[in-house]
């Protein structure tokens, strides 16, 4: 894992920016234990970039994870706003079915 990781991190270096190598850093992280890096990571993308929605769903899960609820339920919402603006039903579908796992 921590190679995977290592490779992720050099490639970061030539694209800082890149939200596919940042998201899957941050998933990398939750294999290793560290959530709040991966936390970070998530909330920076979205933060960079609203319309990067597969983030989304991961971040509030992890939320989930470290029994931040209000926040997990924030970032379904917000995720699922991003989805309907972007036409993509089936994150759609994902982020609201996550949510109303937690919700209800």
């Amino acid at each position: 894992m921590m190679e995977r990781i290592e490779k992720i991190k050099e490639f970061l270096k030539d694209n800082p920016t890149d939200n596919f190598l940042q998201h899957a850093l941050a998933l990398e992280y939750i294999k290793t234990g560290e959530d709040l890096a991966a936390r970070d990571l998530f909330e920076a993308i979205l933060n960079a970039d609203p319309t990067y929605i597969g983030s989304y769903y991961h971040l509030a899960k992890l939320l989930e994870k470290l029994e931040q609820t209000k926040l997990a339920i924030d970032w379904y919402e917000k995720g699922m706003a991003a989805a309907k603006l972007a036409k993509d039903q089936h994150a759609y579908n994902e982020l609201q079915a996550a949510y109303e796992d937690l919700v209800y």
